[in-house]
């Protein structure tokens, strides 16, 4: 019987199919999920393209006012999001609208 420190430290074959070595290669999968960036989507980003007005603050010249170009984002058709969201759940049975409860006062009697 072998100790557990010994088994850990044994190599592992190339063709290896225990739970580590699968993990491994999964993991080195590309992921295939939507938020996996591609080179179609851009953020959107704003730059100036001129100098309208300076100004000295702190003694150094800075723009206060620019005209800036705005470019707006890019989302493919992959990447853009539903509409509405997933329907989780579905209605099994529609019985009608709902009937209100309505508590019956009967008189009794106090026995005893």
């Amino acid at each position: 019987m072998q100790k557990p420190t010994s088994y850990q430290r044994l190599p592992h074959g190339r063709d290896c199919d225990c739970s580590v070595c699968w993990s491994r290669r999964e993991m080195a999968k590309p992921d295939p999920s939507r938020s996996t960036p591609c080179a179609q989507c851009r953020p959107a980003y704003a730059r100036p393209i001129r100098t309208l007005q300076m100004g000295c603050v702190g003694g150094i010249w800075k723009p206060l006012l620019s005209e800036w170009k705005v470019e707006p984002a890019f989302v493919c058709e992959k990447h853009t999001r539903p509409d509405r969201p997933p329907k989780y759940w579905s209605v099994v049975l529609d019985t009608g609208r709902p009937t209100p409860y309505v508590p019956i006062h009967e008189p009794f009697e106090l026995v005893g």
